[in-house]
């Protein structure tokens, strides 16, 4: 028997509630750019701004989804609510996990007080931090006291991502050439704190005095990163790991930055946003317009300049859109 389709205002009531019915659906309306999603999220808005979100990115196959586990484990036992977005095709959360994976999340997937969502790329990487953005603030105002966000690597789409968190976990490996590759690529930058996972391995110490050597090189010391060893699977480090998170948190909000940083968030995902829709707009109307079109050919023929064809370009496309 098929279910009667959610209101409007049932969707609301649900969230708010922190219904997982109502909170699947309104995702789904956000993942498909529904035009019911914007109205669901507009009304819910003022009810966010309380939650915890972590972003926790690395290399693929450091153990981020593990990671991940024990934190909701840790957290759930201080009586904390969790919320978990995940990016990452190949995490326990999607379709590619492995047994033993899954069989560790059993727990929280049937736990009221956890929320998973794998978030698809879809095909079109510009939308997914806006996509990520709204399923966040969803979480937000069904009262999930964490959040956090999983990506799948250190790429240009999942720094996006990583732009709306509050705090960013880097979770490296010893003996991983993507981690020594990451220190070389200067995303040290990026966290807030970095976990070492697989701490029983060989290099893991070696690991760690690399990346102080790094950290060194920084010329704002309050801003390198703390650095915890864990081992995820036994659950070693991971309280450390949590209070550490807890503790820069806590810093960020006693000087400031903590606010500043959602507001710079917020107010970057907005032009974010807008610009993506004002790409797809103009992309549109030379689609549609020959002459605007010709614009285009003219300057690949060396007709006509690049910055005369863009001047004309946005002149049309802002008169057609003027109130």
């Amino acid at each position: 028997m098929a279910r009667t389709p959610w209101t409007h205002g049932q969707l609301v009531a649900g969230v708010r509630a922190g219904d997982h019915r109502a909170l699947a659906r309104a995702i789904t309306l956000v993942e498909n750019r529904d035009p019911g999603a914007a109205a669901v999220v507009s009304e819910l808005y003022p009810q966010t701004g309380t939650a915890f979100a972590v972003g926790i990115t690395g290399p693929p196959g450091v153990g981020k989804s593990s990671l991940i586990a024990a934190l909701v484990h840790h957290v759930r036992g201080l009586g904390l609510t969790v919320g978990v977005i995940s990016v990452d095709p190949s995490s326990p959360f999607t379709q590619g996990a492995l047994l033993g994976d899954r069989i560790r999340l059993v727990d929280h997937f049937l736990d009221p007080g956890v929320f998973i969502r794998s978030m698809g790329t879809r095909g079109h990487l510009g939308g997914l931090a806006e996509a990520t953005l709204q399923t966040l603030l969803l979480l937000d105002a069904a009262g999930r006291d964490v959040i956090f966000l999983e990506t799948v690597g250190t790429g240009q789409s999942e720094v996006e991502v990583m732009g709306i968190a509050d705090e960013v976990l880097l979770v490296l490996m010893p003996g991983s050439g993507d981690s020594v590759q990451a220190l070389k690529a200067g995303i040290m930058e990026i966290p807030d704190v970095i976990a070492i996972n697989k701490m029983d391995q060989p290099g893991a110490k070696s690991l760690l005095n690399d990346i102080r050597t790094v950290m060194s090189l920084s010329p704002d010391a309050e801003r390198r990163p703390e650095i915890v060893l864990t081992e995820a699977l036994r659950g070693e480090g991971i309280d450390s790991l949590w209070e550490t998170l807890v503790e820069r948190r806590d810093a960020l909000a006693a000087n400031g930055v903590l606010e500043e940083r959602r507001r710079q968030n917020l107010a970057g995902e907005v032009i974010s946003a807008a610009t993506a829709r004002a790409r797809t707009r103009i992309e549109g109307a030379i689609a549609g317009d020959p002459a605007l079109a010709a614009l285009v050919v003219g300057v690949q023929q060396r007709q006509v300049d690049p910055l005369t064809a863009v001047e004309t370009i946005v002149a049309a496309v802002l008169r057609e859109g003027a109130p």
